[in-house]
């Protein structure tokens, strides 16, 4: 499905969008009234926005001070996530509390732009469409991007990379930092596994939104995937992110998150997008890269260096985690989702353990 008339009807009908902002650190606090704001903000309101709080009951606390006010109809609501630690779970938790028709994700550390849900909504005009995601665009903390990292590894910072057609395109599943979901897609694929993704902030995991996809492709045939990249939002990447040191950490931790993604849907389906961004893609981005280098522009080599070992590192995560799954290890659990009492949620105990890296 390509081209935008079928599907870029008048956004302005009934249905609601609650968009879920999942939190964890007092670190964040100024990203996290900034990406409120961009939601408020929005040219096609929200019904509510959700923050869910991992287990930080001073980061609750905080934010349930700043957000007191009830029955504004641009309502905050802020709840402490049901689950065990991590982003898994604290979408879940939105999940399950969400009055919308359609569940849209945001970063904490993000800001959207103010046509962001026109165009989420403007998707589900064709009832066959469960889910819409948009354009991440990085925000690099130095102000520009590094030379030697590709525009090929922008999901290493949780961004839009080379590969992913522009326009209104089919895909195989959207990247879960700026995503929207139809409600009724939980009710047949469940939601976000625990255990694949960002749950112990040990390493920078990821993929829970690819084996989402894949297995509400499996529950619902006919369901169609979109990105529109008019969709637009903007992703803080700190200073730790433009290290090459994190590149490499990321790159294999998607390895071994890959293997656990193919545990669970099948390799067929698992690495199906993967075999042409491998293939055909990152071929052309080495080559682009020397071709700079002999033409002296700055960072080609880099840039051609990173994907090689890029490649290589997510490999050794894919062979490593698939021998993990073999042996029984890398376990994950889907759970149905199920509404939940509406009021403060219980489970806020506990204290952030300052997991920087935890959430994309």
């Amino acid at each position: 499905m390509t081209g935008r008339s079928p599907l870029d009807a008048d956004a302005s009908g009934p249905l609601g969008i609650t968009v879920v902002i999942c939190v964890y650190t007092e670190d964040r606090w100024e990203d996290i009234l900034a990406a409120v704001s961009s939601v408020r903000a929005q040219s096609r309101p929200a019904a509510e926005t959700l923050l869910v709080v991992d287990h930080n009951a001073g980061l609750l606390e905080r934010l349930e001070r700043e957000f007191k006010e009830p029955g504004a109809a641009d309502e905050v609501r802020v709840l402490a996530n049901a689950g065990p630690r991590g982003l898994s779970a604290g979408r879940n938790t939105g999940i399950a509390a969400a009055r919308g028709e359609i569940v849209a994700f945001l970063d904490d550390d993000a800001v959207a732009e103010r046509d962001w849900l026109l165009h989420f909504a403007a998707g589900y005009s064709d009832p066959r469409v469960m889910a819409v995601g948009g354009r991440t665009v990085p925000a690099w903390s130095s102000g520009r991007r590094p030379d030697w990292f590709p525009d090929e590894f922008d999901w290493v910072v949780g961004c839009t990379y080379r590969g992913i057609p522009p326009g209104l395109v089919r895909v195989r599943n959207v990247l879960g930092g700026n995503a929207s979901f139809r409600r009724t897609a939980f009710d047949a694929a469940g939601g976000f596994a625990t255990g694949i993704g960002r749950d112990d902030g040990k390493r920078p995991l990821g993929c829970e939104e690819t084996e989402l996809c894949i297995r509400l492709g499996q529950a619902l045939p006919g369901a169609v995937l979109l990105i529109d990249d008019r969709a637009v939002i903007h992703h803080k990447v700190p200073p730790g992110r433009e290290r090459y040191g994190y590149f490499r950490s990321r790159t294999y931790a998607e390895g071994l998150s890959k293997a656990l993604v193919a545990r669970s849907v099948g390799a067929g389906k698992g690495l199906e997008s993967e075999r042409r961004y491998t293939s055909r893609v990152l071929p052309a981005g080495v080559l682009r890269g020397l071709r700079d280098a002999a033409l002296g522009r700055p960072g080609g080599a880099g840039r051609a260096g990173a994907i090689v070992s890029g490649v290589v590192a997510a490999a050794g995560g894919y062979v490593l985690g698939s021998v993990r799954a073999r042996r029984g290890g890398g376990r994950f659990s889907v759970a149905p989702i199920t509404p939940v009492a509406q009021g403060p949620a219980a489970g806020a105990a506990g204290e952030s353990e300052g997991r920087e890296g935890a959430h994309a």
